[in-house]
């Protein structure tokens, strides 16, 4: 009996060991954010998220940003990161990028127990362009190509009414969400692809609530069906204690340090309250989406 007693116990003491072993193999973790805002204002918002993780993971953290989504799709691939938070169209084609090497962990819940978002097409209130039909022959501007409401969702959805490119003048890229609605109140760009959560939050009012724009001057024309909000994924080449120690964190975060989740969910117009567990299958979809739009492109070359 004493013998089997010590041997259970070793293993007791084993298991949180081998657990935390990752440590000596991770002692930086690396996550990426997407460029869907200003550098800045990107690691502003996530730099007391960076000192949480340290506390919890209890390894020295680093933020991770490029100039494109892209970017980070390829730092992923390249094992130069360990973990992003991803829209649903950049998980797909990280998904893709490494032969299914990304896992999907978690994504967003708001107040409402949604956890979706929608593409939206807005235009200059006072332009006259007030639905899609006075947009023909106008430039639309897509935000990336690997953006899900930026690009991916209004490209695969207007197709099934009408030719994006020969319906538009021009559908330009403009390197993210915020740029292609900036161009648009300024007048370069008749009109850009970007998203919405509900009435309260979104880019064109988090961009008010910034003063980039003012009230009233960037509306809504057109609006996507739901879209599944975006997982944190991680690399699945990851040891399983780092992978769950990361879940664990960003799952606890709202209870854990509320200012940190409040910041780095928007802030005073965040309508977020949590997160949920993801997996794969939940954005096959879009990946096949992504599959269809590659096949376009490539039957239009």
């Amino acid at each position: 009996m004493r013998f089997i007693t010590a041997t259970a116990l070793i293993a007791l003491i084993a298991v949180p060991a081998l657990a935390e072993g990752w440590k000596d193999d991770y002692q930086v973790v690396k996550f990426g954010i997407l460029s869907g805002e200003n550098e800045k204002d990107r690691i502003a918002r996530y730099t007391p998220f960076e000192d949480y993780l340290e506390k919890e993971l209890g390894v020295e953290v680093e933020i991770f940003t490029a100039g494109n989504y892209d970017g980070v799709i390829q730092a992923l691939a390249a094992d130069q990161i360990e973990f992003a938070f991803l829209g649903s169209s950049s998980y797909a084609a990280a998904y893709t990028a490494t032969n299914g090497g990304v896992t999907p962990l978690v994504s967003r819940v708001q107040n409402d127990g949604s956890t979706g978002y929608y593409s939206i097409i807005v235009t200059r209130c006072d332009s006259g362009l007030n639905d899609l039909a006075s947009l023909e022959g106008k430039v639309l501007a897509f935000a990336d190509p690997d953006s899900t409401s930026g690009y991916a969702v209004p490209y695969f959805n207007l197709s099934k009414e009408l030719d994006p490119k020969t319906y538009f003048a021009a559908i330009p890229f403009s390197g993210s969400h915020e740029a292609g609605v900036q161009a648009v109140v300024n007048g370069t760009f008749d009109a850009a692809a970007t998203y919405t959560t509900n009435e309260t939050n979104g880019v064109i009012q988090k961009m008010v609530t910034k003063g980039m724009i003012k009230e009233g001057e960037a509306c809504p024309i057109w609006q996507s069906p739901e879209i599944t909000s975006g997982p944190l994924a991680a690399r699945s080449n990851l040891p399983t204690g780092l992978i769950e120690a990361m879940t664990t964190a960003v799952m606890e975060i709202p209870e854990k340090d509320p200012a940190a989740f409040k910041e780095m969910s928007g802030g005073e117009d965040s309508t977020q309250k949590g997160w949920v567990k993801v997996d794969k299958e939940r954005y096959q979809w879009i990946v096949e989406m992504r599959e269809w739009i590659k096949n376009e492109r490539r039957n239009a070359n």
